[in-house]
């Protein structure tokens, strides 16, 4: 054998020797793993039984009073006075479960529990699947509850969905399958369920929707609609909202029909019924403030942790914003005719209000509408409707966003023209008295209330920033805008809720709080949940502060008037929507009759949003001259006037962003120092985009107007005068001058005064005159001209008549020479005293007095000139 291949034979022997030396030691290293593994398992199973061994130490004893015995919730006021208490004993009969028919167990079942006879208190199945849902969905994605469950979570524990929580309750469910039968929990069950509209257990559910006391009454489409209430009784109350309720009913029809409890048959014909020909909703004593109740019972069941259930079982505390006050106020002017007297006979009319905190977004009343209080009809005309808002859209689509974002001032120019819509059949956009006003303020065309500028100025920011500048104060909407809702065409509306909130933006220098009832919940282990929803910038202060000064000018002088309070600073805005062609003519409207009228408007302190309106179309349904259209306006003043008394109300604070300037109210630029006053205006203007360029328009100076000129012949004096606008003086000096004869104009002086005298003139002569208006800033820029003549008359000499003595005869002969006689002839004696000649200035050379005082040194005259 060669040495090559014994080395090889070798080193396999080697290689064999050592896997037989190292398999020995796998098999160690997997005895210990598994060792290990074994012992962790060991101590996580101890950690575990000790954790679990805890919680469910730590669960509540079953109570057999708390099963029977709901604990409802207390609701306190904005003082924290407790107002209501949400009695189940009030709004629930409790019913035995042998009274209860089959066809309500099974609808209740089949969408509830359907395996609730079969397992022993946990669907270990369904659970299984709340587990996969969970770790793909997060912990409370899906829940695994079963009946028995959902009555222990109601009658014994907190409703947050925590780990501990949710084993004490699988524990107690099991405990309580052991105590009590599966007929007794159902009972429990079908007697503490909450189906909304304050109906407590499934006997009152029946009357409150269908008005049967018996249950054995109830048809295949009453049980599903029941059954499917509980999952969200607000959202799914069919009174509200019957679309989504029939939505949920089918749902509970088809689990019915696949779990065999109806045919195929039963489940077509339950489906082929409408909600609304189900109802017949019970008229019952309403709890206080039903309204704002209403709203309050909506806001808890959204809140996470929260079940309907639990505002009659958990034995809550719900603090609210309500000023018991102000809600029985505003009931007062809805419902009765002591505050406004002018309400239409017409029993379909109805009206809805929503008051709010400007600053807090505190909901403090709301009027659900005319209806009396003791009748429930169950629908709130301030929270559930859903109307186009007409003008009242104009702040909130038009105005507020190019404000915003192109940072145009309340003298922004938009000429009011013929205009189309940006569509594909240039729809023209019409305002409501089909004319045109040409250029306008965007002040003017908000306090007016015109259409055309409106749209405009929505073209100018586009359609979806708009509805993000909305949607930013909370108003609603469901698909996406078009330009007919700037001017408050919705498909679907909104409510005064929303309106309320988004005006209260305005008035709150753009901080937006969501509306809302409630502050705060308390439980009973003292657990609590705040409420308070947090702000929202929604706009820069300059575009709430100019939209409120433009509304507070259309509640001065606009559309607004009649919601006026004198002495309280407010803003505000009117709405009114249109008939459809189709119903005029299928309801016989008359020229000039609307469906709704609205009306928004906001001090410092509180904020209303008004509807009144028709809830039907039918014969009569319209809203028809002054006294139904104000309706909203006083309404709004009805409240506001209330709730602002005693109370002191700050003006709107103008912020630094904001500046004031006078411009031209037809150009939009800085006025000339001759503008007319009725041409200027003072306008608002976002601080650095204010006006640079002076207007032309009215860059020339006015000549003096009336310039008179005579001569007073007592005082020797030839006196002018003349008149100017009082509006244009500031700024103007008049040149006056001169002419006599043939000889030029020459400047006597440049005056502040409209009057100027010339003292001691020429007689005989004629004098012209003429006055110039010229700019103190431009000494260039002048007026025309005002011209006048006058003259002076001729002066009079007396010659004196010779005087007759009687002298003696001349002597002819010559005197004889005396001593002087060589004197020279031609000496003259000088005189004593030189006479001084008269001044030139006396004569008219422009030595004039100004003001009426005289020229003359020896006149002290202050006669005031004549013609």
């Amino acid at each position: 054998m060669s040495d090559e291949l014994k080395t090889r034979t070798g080193r396999r022997q080697a290689r064999k020797s050592n896997e037989k030396n190292q398999k020995p030691s796998r098999k160690a290293l997997f005895k210990k793993i598994a060792l290990i593994t074994g012992a962790f398992m060991a101590v996580a199973g101890i950690v575990g039984a000790i954790v679990l061994f805890s919680i469910i130490k730590d669960a509540p004893p079953l109570d057999p009073e708390r099963l029977m015995f709901a604990q409802s919730a207390q609701v306190f006021d904005q003082n924290d006075e407790n107002f209501s208490q949400l009695e189940a004993a009030e709004n629930r009969i409790r019913i035995s479960i042998h009274d209860i028919p089959q066809l309500m167990e099974d609808a209740v079942l089949s969408v509830e529990d359907v395996r609730f006879h079969q397992h022993f208190g946990i669907d270990i199945r369904r659970l299984f699947g709340a587990v996969a849902a969970n770790l793909t969905g997060g912990f409370g994605a899906e829940g695994a509850s079963t009946i028995t469950q959902q009555v222990i979570k109601n009658a014994f524990l907190s409703p947050e969905k925590t780990i501990s929580r949710k084993i004490q309750e699988q524990y107690l469910a099991i405990k309580l399958e052991q105590q009590y039968t599966k007929e007794q929990i159902l009972e429990m069950y079908l007697n503490g369920i909450y189906f909304g509209k304050g109906a407590y257990g499934v006997q009152q559910a029946s009357i409150t929707y269908f008005n049967k006391e018996n249950l054995e009454d109830l048809t295949v489409a009453d049980a599903a609609l029941l059954a499917g209430l509980p999952q969200r009784p607000s959202h799914f109350n069919p009174l509200n909202n019957p679309e989504g309720a029939e939505r949920r009913r089918n749902i509970v029809i088809g689990l019915m029909e696949r779990h065999g409890k109806i045919t195929a048959a039963e489940a077509e014909e339950a489906r082929s019924i409408a909600v609304v020909d189900q109802l017949n909703p019970a008229e019952r004593d309403s709890y206080p403030f039903e309204a704002f109740l209403d709203q309050v019972l909506s806001e808890v069941e959204d809140i996470e942790g929260i079940t309907p259930s639990d505002l009659y079982t958990a034995g809550l505390k719900i603090y609210t914003t309500l000023d018991q006050d102000a809600q029985s106020h505003v009931e007062a002017v809805l419902q009765t005719d002591e505050f406004i007297t002018t309400y239409p006979e017409n029993e379909d009319f109805q009206a809805g209000i929503t008051l709010i905190d400007t600053k807090t977004g505190q909901i403090k009343a709301i009027g659900g509408g005319r209806q009396k209080q003791e009748v429930k009809r169950g629908f709130n005309y301030a929270t559930d409707i859903k109307k186009q808002p007409g003008s009242t859209i104009k702040p909130i689509l038009d105005y507020g966003p190019v404000i915003e974002d192109k940072k145009w001032s309340t003298g922004q120019i938009i000429v009011d023209e013929p205009h189309t819509y940006n569509d594909i059949n240039n729809t023209p956009v019409r305002n409501f008295t089909r004319t045109h006003r040409g250029p306008v303020t965007m002040r003017e065309a908000l306090k007016d209330s015109l259409n055309v500028p409106a749209i405009k100025a929505l073209q100018e920011v586009g359609t979806e920033r708009a509805q993000e500048f909305a949607e930013g104060i909370g108003i609603p909407f469901d698909q996406p805008m078009t330009e007919a809702y700037g001017i408050g065409g919705f498909t679907t509306g909104i409510s005064t809720l929303d309106l309320a909130g988004a005006y209260s933006a305005f008035g709150n220098d753009g901080i937006y709080f969501k509306p809302h009832t409630v502050r705060k919940i308390e439980f009973p282990d003292g657990r609590v949940i705040h409420t308070k929803p947090d702000p929202h910038v929604a706009m820069n202060d300059y575009t709430a502060y100019m939209i409120t000064d433009m509304l507070k000018s259309a509640v001065r002088e606009g559309t607004g008037g009649v919601a006026n309070i004198p002495g309280l600073p407010m803003a505000g805005k009117t709405g009114t929507t249109n008939f459809a062609t189709e119903d005029i003519e299928r309801f016989n409207v008359p020229d000039g009759a609307v469906p709704d009228v609205w009306f928004a408007g906001y001090t410092t302190n509180y904020t209303a949003a008004v509807w009144t309106g028709y809830d039907r179309k039918g014969e009569g349904n319209y809203l028809l001259g002054s006294s139904d259209r104000q309706l909203a306006q006083q309404i709004f003043k009805a409240v506001i006037s209330k709730v602002s008394e005693d109370k002191e109300t700050e003006d709107f604070v103008r912020p630094n962003s904001v500046v004031s300037v006078k411009i031209e109210k037809k150009t939009g630029l800085l006025p000339s120092p001759f503008t007319p006053s009725s041409e200027i205006v003072e306008e608002l203007f976002v601080r650095g985009y204010e006006p640079k360029q002076v207007s032309e328009k009215f860059n020339q100076v006015t000549a003096p107007q009336n310039l008179t000129a005579g001569y007073k012949e007592d005082s020797d004096q030839i006196i002018m005068s003349w008149s100017y606008p009082e509006n244009q003086r500031e700024g103007v000096s008049f040149r006056v001058q001169q002419s006599i004869g043939d000889e030029d104009f020459h400047t006597l002086d440049i005056t502040k005064d409209m009057q100027f005298i010339i003292n001691a003139p020429y007689p005989g002569t004629t004098y012209r005159f003429r006055v110039i208006a010229v700019s103190d800033e431009n000494e260039n820029l002048e007026s025309d001209p005002a011209q006048v003549s006058v003259s002076t008359p001729e002066e009079e000499i007396e010659i004196p008549d010779p005087i007759e003595e009687d002298l003696p005869p001349v002597d002819e002969t010559p005197p004889p020479p005396t001593d002087d006689e060589d004197l020279p002839i031609d000496i003259i004696p000088e005189p004593d005293d030189e006479e001084e000649p008269a001044p030139e200035g006396n004569r008219g050379r422009g030595n004039g007095n100004r003001g009426g005082t005289g020229a003359s040194p020896d006149d002290d005259t202050d006669e005031e000139p004549t013609d």
